[in-house]
């Protein structure tokens, strides 16, 4: 019969001595705790977590085998359908998706599986047995371009069917999004993301980073030259988007992307190395997603006064709930139905400060989102000297413009089925490339499902 106590607490560090390092925020669950959490699982016949989760993970069995100190069978339960749990338990939006569908949500709070499975997957990490050995080989073999999550899960698959896989990185390290996108604060590279990494590598995967696939190679001479059979592209949407308002071109003016790349991948909060990156004493980030919270966390770690601004009501912030409550804690400053029309320059052609109007909530939009717009008389200034643009991403037109016959979408996201199949043959395709910016777990279970029908398509020739 299951526990019927509190949620158990998380340890986190505290708010104002974090938001001056780069150490992790959540310090995660001992197993005691982790136990005892794993105790409040009321074992569903019909478990709505399993439905809602992306890949499948049998929440429950491993949340049995964790509650009775089971631990290598826990992580055993979780690697059928997750290579990266350590990764996905810090992450992944649970609040909206396993979690969000638990039972003891209805009236309460509901059980704690994000932090379970990074429990699991932090002891697999330290005390496991050792990584699967890598599978007999079938003579096949497999390209995939991107090492983020949607091609870790492809290429881990592949392999693990028997597939000689490899894949193609355009960076100087391995990761995609994890690397580049996430902060150390939130994802330690080194002690989590690159120990996931090796695990994937174990299976007989190869990487290859410094690779720009339709510059360095191209999909049509993988497949004609090198003798691939099937690609997978898992290239993700690294494209930014900006507004289209005067002075988006001034010194000051930068993407997201681009400032944690810096950040994050190229190490620019760390003195030891000679990175370059400039916030100035007060940061203005455009945006309300996760990104935006990941620029504005970094931002006022890297000692600059930093706030949100936002067109839209909290009530609406797509970021998750936990990040948008870590970043309040840390002093980040939130201006609601506010929205820039202009970025203002000095003499020098720096920013000094940005433009904008207060806005108001309409009728609902094709998202269901009531849309803002502009409350008249409402404009103001507000000084800054960097401003951060995080409005989205959209997948980098190289691959499509250098392969003949891969269709793409209005949006420029590629045109794949629900299997991954893209109008090319022998070509398939998934995560971010294919929806836009999503997560890490639904990127995860594309290339999955990408895998399967690689297998499929393999087979038949």
């Amino acid at each position: 019969m299951a526990n019927k106590i509190p949620r158990v607490p998380v340890r986190e560090q505290d708010p104002a001595i974090r938001a001056t390092n780069f150490e992790e925020v959540c310090y995660g669950y001992d197993q005691q705790e982790a136990m005892l959490e794993a105790s409040r699982c009321l074992h569903c016949k019909k478990p709505r977590c399993v439905e809602a989760c992306p890949v499948g993970i049998r929440i429950p069995d491993f949340i049995a085998a964790l509650h009775e100190g089971r631990l290598q069978e826990a992580a055993d339960i979780i690697a059928e359908d997750s290579s990266l749990p350590s990764i996905c338990g810090r992450v992944c939006p649970q609040e909206t998706q396993c979690e969000g569908s638990c039972i003891l949500g209805i009236k309460g709070e509901p059980v704690a599986i994000g932090k379970l499975e990074r429990f699991v997957g932090d002891w697999k990490l330290e005390h496991g047995t050792a990584p699967q050995a890598p599978a007999p080989r079938n003579g096949h073999r497999v390209a995939v371009i991107g090492s983020g999550p949607a091609g870790l899960a492809c290429a881990s698959d592949l392999a693990r069917m028997g597939y000689g896989v490899k894949i193609f990185e355009a960076l100087h390290e391995a990761g995609g999004v994890l690397v580049y996108g996430i902060p150390e604060f939130r994802l330690p590279k080194q002690r989590i993301v690159a120990r996931e990494i090796e695990e994937v590598k174990a299976l007989g995967v190869e990487i290859e980073t410094d690779v720009i696939v339709g510059r360095t190679v191209t999909i049509d001479s993988l497949m004609d030259e090198e003798g691939y059979e099937a690609v997978f592209i898992g290239s993700g949407a690294g494209l930014p988007r900006f507004m289209g308002i005067p002075g988006e071109n001034l010194n000051g003016v930068v993407s997201a992307n681009e400032f944690l790349t810096r950040a994050n991948l190229m190490h620019a909060y760390d003195a030891a190395y000679d990175t370059p990156i400039y916030v100035g004493q007060r940061v203005v980030v455009v945006g309300g997603g996760n990104v935006a919270m990941d620029a504005v966390r970094t931002a006022r770690r890297l000692g600059a006064d930093a706030t949100i601004v936002y067109r839209r009501s909290e009530k609406e912030l797509p970021a998750r709930a936990e990040e948008v409550h870590h970043a309040r804690e840390e002093g980040i400053r939130f201006r609601m139905l506010t929205n820039p029309t202009e970025v203002l320059g000095d003499e020098r052609g720096w920013v000094r400060g940005i433009r904008c109007v207060e806005m108001e909530l309409g009728e609902p939009d094709e998202s269901g989102r009531r849309s803002p717009v502009v409350k008249p008389g409402s404009e103001f200034e507000m000084a800054c000297d960097v401003v951060i643009m995080a409005l989205g991403t959209s997948p980098n037109p190289l691959l499509a413009s250098t392969t003949q016959g891969l269709e793409t979408t209005r949006r420029g996201c590629i045109s794949a089925d629900e299997h991954g199949a893209t109008t090319r043959k022998g070509v398939f395709a998934g995560g971010d490339a294919v929806t836009g910016a999503a997560t890490v777990i639904l990127a995860m279970g594309a290339g999955r499902t990408a895998a399967r029908a690689i297998d499929e398509y393999i087979r038949s020739l």
